[in-house]
Formats: C-alpha cells, sequence, structure tokens
C-alpha cells in the first residue's frame, strides 16, 4: 500500500486553488468545474473538494492533521511565503506554521535538522 492523494476539504475551492498556486507553487493538473480541483506539488497530488462545515482548531497541536512542506533553507523560504502574504502562527518545535484560507494547519522542516 501507498499513499495516493490528500483530500483537503475547503469552503471555496477557487479560493483555495489561488492560495495553492500562486502562494505555496502547486502545479494545477485539472479543475473539475470548479469543485474539484487537482494540484500538484513534486511527487504529491493534493485533491480540493468542497466541504461543509470543516472544523479546524485554533492551533496545529489540536489539529487533527497538519501538512508538512520540506525545505532545506527555512529562513529563505519563511521569507518568500511571507512575501506572499503568509502570516506565520509561530513555530513548533523550532518550525514555522501557518495556515491556508480555510485553516488547515501547515508545517515548515528542514528535514536535515530531524
Amino acid at each position: 500500500m501507498k499513499i495516493g492523494h490528500i483530500e483537503l476539504n475547503v469552503s471555496d475551492p477557487m479560493k483555495s486553488k489561488e492560495f495553492y498556486e500562486k502562494v505555496l507553487g502547486f502545479e494545477v493538473v485539472v479543475d473539475q468545474g470548479d469543485q474539484i480541483i487537482w494540484l500538484k506539488l513534486g511527487e504529491q497530488e493534493l485533491l480540493l473538494r468542497p466541504g461543509l462545515d470543516v472544523v479546524h482548531s485554533d492551533s496545529c497541536q489540536k489539529s487533527p492533521f497538519n501538512l508538512v512542506f520540506y525545505t532545506d533553507d527555512l529562513i529563505q523560504k519563511k521569507k518568500e511565503l511571507t512575501a506572499k502574504g503568509v502570516e506565520f502562527k509561530g513555530e513548533d518545535q523550532g518550525c514555522p506554521i501557518f495556515t491556508d484560507p480555510d485553516g488547515n494547519w501547515f508545517q515548515l522542516v528542514n528535514p536535515n535538522d530531524h
């Protein structure tokens, strides 16, 4: 078995598509009528789908899941994302954390430091 893709429930797939494409650098693979958006970053595929009553926590530690992005330069990547409007919410174990427009939690990690 292996992970096929990750699905995220979002309130507005088109708004989220813009964030994932323009801010995080995902490639849009398929746009299925503005409701289902397939994205790709490296080898990983992400599907954005409309979800009602999406519940998110107020911290990454209380969140049911977090997505982790690897980078070998945390400081530079944080500067790049900040310049694109990402608001960092602090750190978790020394790694910068932020959310998407729907409150899904993300973490920047240098895999060489762990």
